[in-house]
């Protein structure tokens, strides 16, 4: 799987369904052995718990330039468990089954798979941004 944006998402942006600027995304590392990605996906509820090893605080310094959507590099703390090899960032309302899916991410150019052994994990979007519309 190459990186992708959710179907829903996608629909929800032509309608003027989110406010990116303002809506706290989080990212959550993911156990590719455990979670297959789906464009069917709509929310955090359709991605098993035991996939996900660890999620990011809210995504700081997010920026929206030529269609790209970017932001500071998330730090996953003290993470521990399966090696994770892809990324999906979301919409946190505190609810899982409205918790939008945003984007998967499987292509870094450096830094994945990462193993966690305890401590931190910063994960370094590319250069050119997280997305791009």
């Amino acid at each position: 799987m190459a990186n992708a944006l959710y179907s829903q998402f996608k629909e929800d942006i032509l309608s003027a369904g989110y406010n990116l600027s303002t809506a706290n995304l989080k990212a959550v590392l993911i156990d590719t052995d455990d979670y297959t990605f789906s464009a069917a996906h709509d929310d955090l509820v359709d991605v098993p718990a035991g996939s996900r090893v660890a999620t990011s605080g809210n995504l700081a310094s997010k920026t929206f330039t030529g269609g790209v959507f970017d932001a500071a590099d998330p730090v996953f703390s003290t993470v521990s468990g399966d090696v994770s090899e892809a990324v999906i960032v979301y919409v946190d309302t505190g609810a899982e089954a409205t918790s939008r899916l945003i984007c998967y991410i499987d292509t870094f150019s450096a830094g994945m798979p990462v193993t966690p052994i305890g401590g931190n994990i910063t994960v370094q979007w590319d250069a050119s941004g997280i997305f791009i519309l």
